[in-house]
């Protein structure tokens, strides 16, 4: 079994998340390296895809390179709350095939065929089409105690989403716009038996991630777990056993580091519990919290210097006011002199990125 000190898992963890100084070439090397790209849209400071991308990329990173790749290049496609690449799309075929997972919304589907047929036209008349233009002539409504409640034709298209026979054309401002399948995906990916796919989509998660637990809380599209890939591990200091990708091994002892800021949906800190055992990192995204019970923000970047994370940032860009608002720089261990800077330095890159200045930031 493969023994590793705490420092060589944490590196494997950044670099494997493209999060080290050797920054990836391009947009489809990132997202190929990332596997998922979260899509949460809360514009606090940016969307967190756009942040997930600009953090790995840097400076050249816009908006509009994630629409080419999407809208017209094709090389990425939405599913699931998530940016893929449009290879992997064989990995997904037999999840889409198993949709909808659940028996309460296999019925209303199979009660409301007339339905589903009536969207697909359409969309095929007239597609891409937001869900709001597209009529519900549904049979029976989609009840729910959430704010799905009696929206049908967004849930239909969303359960026919996940199923392959919709797909997300792209967005817009007013959000998502639906097409066929037929019309957004290509028709000439390989077919994959499912064992191989279902192997190959973990092995192409552990070398996102470098280093993962085989069995861990499971998540409601993408595991944050591997099975039995890669190679079983141990960590000092740290119970239980992960499995390594142990190809990525000897590239954490030549590691360069460097300061990022991250989405709070970010994969290095989506998993708490891998963050609490590999980085000793506290995190939870407080923006469901009454304000007076937040301790860092709204929206808090994680701050990750080097291999450590070192602290949140509490942010917000105004776009009108022209200006990144920074309500505080929560120092989880008191900053020395070169990691103040370093983090300021960030700061400021993340502010000329979106065009704005800094306001705000302690010390300056």
């Amino acid at each position: 079994m493969l023994r590793l000190s705490a420092e060589d898992a944490r590196r494997l963890a950044v670099r494997a998340q493209l999060l080290a100084a050797d920054r990836p070439a391009g947009i489809v090397e990132t997202i190929y390296g990332l596997t998922v790209v979260n899509i949460e849209p809360t514009k606090a400071v940016a969307p967190s895809a756009d942040l997930i991308l600009w953090s790995r990329l840097g400076w050249p990173y816009q908006n509009a390179d994630l629409v080419q790749a999407e809208q017209v290049d094709r090389d990425a496609f939405e599913w699931g709350g998530l940016y893929r690449l449009m290879s992997d799309l064989p990995l997904l075929r037999h999840e889409m095939a198993a949709r909808p997972r659940y028996a309460d919304a296999r019925e209303w589907v199979e009660v409301n065929d007339r339905f589903r047929l009536d969207v697909l036209a359409r969309l095929r008349d007239d597609g891409p089409l937001h869900a709001a233009e597209i009529a519900d002539t549904a049979q029976r409504s989609w009840r729910s105690t959430g704010w799905t409640n009696n929206r049908n034709a967004s849930q239909m298209l969303e359960i026919l989403t996940g199923m392959g026979q919709v797909a997300v054309w792209g967005r817009d401002a007013k959000g998502r716009l639906f097409d066929l399948a037929e019309r957004i995906y290509p028709t000439d990916l390989p077919d994959i038996p499912v064992e191989e796919a279902a192997r190959e989509r973990a092995e192409r998660r552990l070398g996102s991630l470098g280093i993962a637990r085989a069995k861990s809380v499971a998540q409601p599209v993408e595991p944050v777990d591997v099975g039995t890939v890669g190679e079983e591990a141990v960590v000092d200091g740290v119970p239980g056993t992960w499995r390594v990708d142990a190809a990525a091994l000897g590239d954490a002892s030549a590691f360069a580091p460097r300061t990022a800021l991250l989405s709070p949906f970010d994969r290095l800190v989506f998993d708490r519990d891998r963050l609490a055992d590999l980085f000793g990192y506290e995190y939870l995204l407080e923006m469901y919290k009454p304000a007076a019970k937040r301790r860092w923000g709204y929206f808090a970047l994680p701050i990750l210097h080097g291999d450590r994370f070192v602290g949140k940032l509490d942010a917000k860009a105004d776009h009108k006011a022209g200006a990144l608002v920074v309500t505080a720089v929560h120092e989880d261990v008191p900053f020395d002199e070169s990691t103040t800077e370093a983090v300021h330095a960030e700061i400021a890159e993340l502010a000329r990125w979106l065009g704005l200045e800094v306001r705000g930031v302690p010390g300056t």
